[in-house]
């Protein structure tokens, strides 16, 4: 199992950076062609739910990309010696609209590092905060976990199947096509070099997958418009949380339940095995 310096990794708790971006209509036109037909309705104006998520990519030159595709480690991000990074989770609490023609400004803060052993060997999860303020002030706050990896291992253990958080039938359901297109487009507006997302050999030889991984972003983006649909308004907190890799290729299923003011969703791959699930409250 790789050894931890947790001493000098916490040493990045705190550090904080201003990213700008501007919620343009090309932006809105994308977002909206990628998600067609599963994005919640908003009134004239105001960008769809969960386009923040597109706002304000890193953008390191190509001469600085580590081997996985994302910017080289010990910027912003503490550099955490485990190779398979991915989103963990997170929760988004929703305070107000942001608008087509915004500019937005991020306010991002490493608020902790945590290490842990799992079944396949040493985890370190980042946590990073985000303020996301218009020219009226807060419109979403944010808490998003990163969790780092040890390398794949030949013949490892597959991941545990976890229970679905609903109880009977879903009150809402939507088949996704995994198509390397989606995952393209996502990419694309994201700026996401991550290169698990677009190139096979590297995905299923080196980060041990069985194919492409869907981005994360892509689940809970679906699971929060959904929840908005399901809810009838935007939900003032959504949390979710990976639970296993969502694999291209595939049509998947996004269900969700309302229970009071409350909502509970899930992805679904096509074998039924849970992949992401959600939670919202009004």
């Amino acid at each position: 199992m790789t050894a931890l310096d947790m001493d000098h990794l916490r040493s990045w708790i705190g550090r904080s950076r201003d990213v700008r971006d501007i919620v343009t209509p090309r932006l809105v036109n994308e977002f909206r062609a990628t998600f067609t037909g599963a994005l919640a309705p908003v009134p004239e104006g105001e960008a769809p739910l969960a386009l923040h998520w597109c706002l304000g990519p890193e953008t390191p030159a190509a001469d600085t990309l580590g081997p996985d595709g994302h910017a080289a480690k010990g910027g912003f991000l503490p550099p955490v010696p485990l190779p398979r990074r991915m989103w963990a989770g997170g929760e988004i609490e929703t305070l107000a609209p942001l608008m087509v023609g915004d500019e937005v400004v991020r306010r991002e803060t490493v608020s902790d590092v945590v290490a842990k052993e799992g079944r396949t060997g040493s985890l370190c999860f980042v946590t990073v905060r985000h303020d996301y303020e218009t020219s009226r002030g807060l419109a979403i706050r944010e808490r998003q976990d990163i969790v780092y990896r040890e390398a794949a291992q030949a013949g490892g253990q597959a991941t545990a199947p976890q229970p679905s958080p609903l109880r009977g039938e879903p009150d809402r359901v939507r088949e996704v096509e995994a198509t390397t297109t989606l995952l393209f487009r996502y990419s694309a507006m994201t700026f996401n070099g991550h290169r698990f997302h677009y190139d096979h050999p590297y995905a299923t030889q080196v980060e041990g997958y069985p194919g492409l991984v869907v981005h994360g972003p892509i689940q809970a983006s679906l699971l929060f418009n959904l929840a908005a649909e399901t809810l009838g308004c935007v939900p003032g907190r959504f949390h979710y949380r990976g639970v296993s890799p969502m694999i291209a290729g595939q049509t998947f299923r996004v269900a969700g339940q309302r229970d009071g003011d409350a909502f509970a969703g899930v992805t679904l791959d096509a074998r039924g095995g849970v992949c992401m699930t959600a939670a919202a409250n009004v």
